[in-house]
């Protein structure tokens, strides 16, 4: 893959991890009958979606960090009945995946591997 196709695999997957979690929290399945404070937990990833856009490779790098985080809650709630649970699964999914790309896109973008003129 191109570090172009990277950026933007990597784009659509913050934008649907972030809508996901938003809308789980605030109107799918909150901890709480209508809403929780839970949804605060699209905060830290705000800053990153900026960064991703412009294709910044270091933003690339703490989010690829960042992101587990959404992974491992996204697998502890896998658990959890009903369409909490489901929207567990799609979280880790989500998580998983743009850690992926995250970390090839910081691979690829890398200046050591960026073509030199020939002199």
């Amino acid at each position: 893959m191109t570090p172009r196709a990277l950026n933007l695999a990597s784009s659509i997957l913050l934008v649907a991890l972030i809508a996901l979690c938003l809308l789980w929290e605030i109107w799918l399945a909150p901890l709480r009958p209508g809403g929780s404070w839970m949804m605060l937990k699209v905060l830290p990833l705000m800053p990153a979606l900026f960064g991703v856009l412009k294709g910044r490779r270091y933003t690339y790098q703490w989010l690829s960090m960042l992101v587990l985080l959404y992974l491992v809650e996204g697998v502890v709630r896998a658990t959890d009945p009903g369409l909490a649970g489901m929207l567990a699964i799609a979280e880790a999914v989500l998580a998983m995946l743009l850690f992926a790309s995250a970390v090839l896109y910081a691979r690829l973008s890398a200046p050591s591997r960026q073509r030199r003129p020939n002199g």
